[in-house]
């Protein structure tokens, strides 16, 4: 199949079958795209489209989000996950008011340069903004050229990722290379699914030749997989005349940045440290969360100081922390679990 043929299908498809009414669709605002292209990655469509409306509601302009507090950031960010796209999105719009006047640069070459803008990225904002012929290569533009090409190249190699950039672009149309870039984006995403993709429905079907082997699914090929660890550790939910005990989590780690609960090694260590505390406390469920490289158990002590107590000096010494009202602590930059565990009438 030629370039010209691959490419005008999937423009034709686009028109015709693509996504049409997302909400940072239909505008060449590099500040809107970049926000959605950040967000989406790794994150699904359903889940960004309610973030990304009340960011632009609170932060309507890059100017306006350059000017916010981090801690403002990651709040509003809270529960989206992949917390570096935050904090990389925060210092970009900096980066962009600071060196550029807050405009975006108009080439993927430059904005490559800026925090948290990977090649493809840069290359989705300059098509769809600037009408650059540039390629992405996401994970839904991987599986599908990867399938179509029955591109066996090993995707975990550096090498191998350079050769399919170069099919990419050499598979590049002259004209409308926004139409075709989100006709690949949607067809990752709705057709050519990671498992069990739905060839009938494509528009490259006929040429594609890891269904002509029958076999779509073994592509990309992807060898290194990393084996998932474990973790176990305690959390601390004390409360003292209705304000609960928030710890800033320190960075670089795991939700750097991000109001948690005080953490200990072990739920052993935990029940050791209240030994002596005034006051009761009870163990809750333990909390099953999945990170990128591991399961992490939570264990969480809630323990009710009486209003007239002493609070416990290894408490009063907790580095970056607050005592904050319950209603204060939801609006803040939270995890996901401790976002679920917040809220009202969780616990009673």
């Amino acid at each position: 199949m030629s370039r010209g043929s691959l490419a005008a299908r999937v423009i034709a498809w686009q028109r015709s079958h693509g996504r049409h009414g997302l909400p940072w669709q239909g505008t060449r605002d590099p500040y809107r795209v970049w926000l959605s292209e950040v967000m989406l990655q790794q994150t699904q469509v359903a889940t960004v489209i309610d973030y990304y409306g009340r960011f632009l509601l609170r932060f309507p302009t890059v100017r306006e989000l350059a000017a916010a507090s981090l801690d403002d950031v990651l709040a509003l960010w809270s529960g989206l996950g992949y917390y570096s796209r935050a904090r990389n999105l925060h210092r970009c719009a900096r980066q962009v008011v600071a060196e550029h006047g807050g405009a975006f640069p108009g080439t993927s070459e430059a904005l490559a340069t800026l925090p948290g803008i990977g090649r493809s990225t840069a290359a989705a904002i300059a098509a769809f903004c600037f009408g650059e012929r540039a390629a992405i290569l996401d994970g839904n533009v991987k599986r599908v050229l990867a399938r179509v090409l029955a591109f066996d190249g090993d995707l975990a190699r550096s090498p191998e990722v350079q050769r399919l950039w170069s099919a990419a672009v050499d598979l590049l149309p002259q004209q409308d290379v926004d139409v075709y870039t989100q006709g690949l984006m949607d067809l990752g995403a709705t057709v050519c699914a990671t498992r069990q993709p739905a060839c009938l429905l494509c528009p490259l079907a006929g040429d594609c030749q890891a269904r002509a082997a029958g076999q779509p699914e073994r592509y990309p090929v992807k060898s290194r997989r990393s084996v998932r660890g474990s973790r176990v550790n305690a959390w601390l939910w004390v409360q003292h005349a209705d304000r609960l005990l928030l710890a800033q989590r320190p960075s670089p780690g795991v939700w750097a940045g991000l109001w948690s609960l005080p953490e200990y090694a072990s739920p052993e260590a935990l029940s050791a440290a209240a030994r002596t505390w005034p006051g009761q406390g009870q163990w809750l469920p333990a909390i099953q969360h999945a990170l990128t490289h591991f399961e992490w158990t939570l264990h969480t002590l809630a323990w009710q100081l009486p209003a007239r107590a002493e609070v416990p000096d290894a408490l009063k010494a907790w580095p970056a922390s607050r005592w904050v009202g319950l209603d204060e602590a939801r609006a803040m930059g939270l995890p996901a679990p401790l976002k679920k565990l917040l809220a009202p009438g969780t616990l009673r």
